[in-house]
């Protein structure tokens, strides 16, 4: 395993291996890694033959300066526990201002309306940040696929964007939702929960489910309003929103269409602490 702080050595071992004719994986995360982030890996290392993780706290996808300052950073652990399984792999750890440069700040984008919406329209500049980082990513580690959670479908979705509207060569593939065994998507924040909280919070899920379920039969509102009430009977659980989307371009729904593909998308401060989480509607 190899372990790279600064970008200039990762672009020259990047490319003497893909002058030798290897494909390049890249994982982006942002560290307090879990099963969810090595499954990503594992599906990387299945199909490209030098994988790279990032673990980098992106600050400028913060829109609370709190939430940044507490978000879980153990680097030591992180290189443990990749090492153990991919021994092979490399693993990219920069500092801000060698990926960003002396100015860290967020490119403003227009992911045609990708970025306004649930996600967006409760965190300020996010995906400005999340576009940035990303292209910079891409820009130092030229890889040919890169692999993202589906737990984050509203961020896959902009980055796939965005690779379209750059005319990127990276391929981007959506790896499905890991979960704990209570249905609870693992998450690195679920390191911050107590555990009465985090047995509370499976409730996320199970609320999902059933929302499918009902969705088979009942309109997009009926099924908003059924889980707007659910949560109002839980003292520990606080709804930010719950949202029925096109699959595609995210857009809110009135009413089903045959051939659409549909999801539901829910945000939720377990105390203060916001975990997400999604489904299918469609299978």
């Amino acid at each position: 395993m190899q372990v790279f702080r600064e970008k200039a050595p990762l672009i020259e071992a990047i490319q003497k291996v893909k002058s030798e004719g290897m494909s390049i994986g890249l994982v982006p995360t942002m560290g307090a890694l879990h099963d969810g982030h090595l499954s990503l890996v594992d599906h990387a290392t299945s199909s490209t033959d030098q994988v790279v993780v990032s673990i980098f706290v992106n600050p400028t996808q913060f829109d609370n300066k709190e939430d940044l300052e507490k978000y879980p950073r153990n680097l030591e652990k992180d290189i443990e526990l990749l090492q153990t399984r991919f021994p092979d792999l490399w693993i990219f750890s920069p500092t801000a201002t060698d990926l960003y440069g002396e100015v860290i700040t967020s490119q403003v984008f227009n992911f045609d309306g990708l970025e306004s919406v649930m996600e967006g329209k409760y965190r300020n500049g996010h995906f400005d940040g999340v576009g940035t980082v990303v292209k910079h990513l891409f820009d130092v580690v030229q890889p040919n696929k890169a692999f993202f959670g589906e737990k984050d479908y509203q961020q896959l979705q902009i980055i796939r964007k965005l690779v379209e509207q750059t005319a990127s060569k990276v391929e981007i593939v959506g790896c499905p939702i890991l979960r704990e065994k209570s249905g609870l998507a693992r998450s690195s924040r679920n390191e911050r929960l107590t555990d009465e909280i985090r047995e509370k919070a499976a409730f996320i899920y199970s609320t999902l489910k059933k929302a499918k379920n009902l969705f088979g039969t009942e309109s997009a509102d009926f099924v908003t309003n059924w889980v707007e009430n659910e949560f109002q009977n839980q003292d520990k659980l606080n709804l930010e929103y719950f949202e029925i989307a096109d699959a595609d371009n995210l857009k809110k729904i009135n009413e089903k269409e045959k051939g659409k593909k549909y999801r539901a998308f829910i945000a939720v401060y377990a105390e203060n602490i916001r975990l997400i989480d999604n489904i299918a509607l469609d299978n």
